[in-house]
């Protein structure tokens, strides 16, 4: 039994790599009633269309969510709403700043007051460790949309609709991720590999492992929280030498708005954040949050982050391999 049985569930962003696979889980793992993939592209739609012929649990609805009056008929009984669309690459962000604003921010709006007016019973949204001490426009975009949906649970009243935020890192093979681009340069056969700074890191993520972590807080959720899984942590450089062995680094430089090295949870927000074990759970600061029980739930020491750069788990070069290998491990 799965919190999705029985129930209509809606991802907005559905076309995306996030959104394939979580819509392949739903319909071979749950007995969800029903499944509404949410995005603007109707070419990616008619193409996931082909995807499930014969398959009657899945609806195809075309809307943005800078929409609200598109949302608010999307979301007609709807139970669950995983929000995985936004603007995210961050040079295009720096350089079109409103659009990024009208998306990942208006938009998280009119997902909260859709969700709200329809009782709409859960609500998932998609984070970034960018939005941690953001150095960027999109960190700073999905910072502000994190806060308006753990503060959202505050204005619910007497409704039934809780919404939830998980925060992770790099997804390994994702639309705008460097493993791609360094495989195509592999099958190039490239003699150079261009590398911004030989000692950035980053958190990396399967795009399994992401999809399951959203499936179980899906579950585990109480309504404001901000879930934050373990991950490990890899040099960039290092990267390029176990997906292009052979190719020269070639150092140029950090882009604008790119950070050293990632957060997910800044050093004052460890300070209401539960080390659960696999994972963190950042609690509410506001008064509404009475802390429901959370089983096992350390507090974490003072002064501390977590960083991509002072992390205690490391992928190494053949774990790497073996999860670009198998990205749904």
């Amino acid at each position: 039994m799965t919190v999705m049985d029985g129930k209509s569930v809606l991802i907005t962003g559905g076309t995306g790599s996030f959104g394939k696979a979580f819509v392949a889980h739903v319909l071979r793992n749950t007995r969800a009633r029903r499944v509404i993939v949410f995005s603007r592209d109707e070419l990616k739609q008619s193409e996931m269309a082909r995807c499930y012929p014969g398959e009657e649990r899945i609806r195809f609805f075309i809307g943005n969510v800078r929409d609200a009056d598109r949302l608010r008929r999307a979301f007609v009984d709807v139970d669950i709403v995983i929000h995985a669309a936004a603007l995210k690459q961050i040079p295009i962000a720096e350089y079109n700043p409103l659009e990024a604003v009208r998306t990942n921010i208006h938009g998280a709006e009119n997902i909260i007051d859709a969700a709200v007016e329809r009782g709409v019973e859960r609500v998932i949204a998609l984070s970034t460790d960018k939005a941690s001490s953001p150095a960027n426009l999109y960190g700073a975009t999905k910072l502000v949309s994190d806060k308006l949906f753990v503060a959202g649970n505050a204005y619910v009243g007497a409704g039934r609709t809780r919404m939830s935020v998980i925060r992770y890192g790099n997804v390994l093979g994702s639309r705008g991720s460097v493993v791609p681009f360094f495989q195509q340069l592999a099958r190039e056969g490239a003699t150079r590999v261009p590398i911004t700074d030989l000692a950035m890191t980053r958190f990396w993520i399967s795009l399994g492992k992401g999809l399951q972590f959203v499936c179980d807080n899906l579950e585990r959720m109480h309504g404001g929280e901000i879930f934050v899984p373990k991950l490990p942590s890899m040099k960039i450089v290092d990267v390029a030498r176990a997906l292009v062995p052979n190719a020269e680094i070639e150092v140029t430089g950090i882009r604008p708005g790119e950070k050293l090295h990632e957060e997910m949870i800044s050093d004052t927000a460890a300070r209401h954040t539960l080390d659960m074990g696999d994972h963190y759970v950042i609690q509410p600061e506001m008064e509404w949050w009475k802390g429901p029980p959370l089983q096992g739930g350390k507090t974490l020491p003072e002064g501390f982050s977590y960083r991509s750069d002072i992390n205690e788990s490391w992928l190494s070069v053949d774990g790497l391999r073996d999860l670009v290998g198998s990205p749904l491990s």
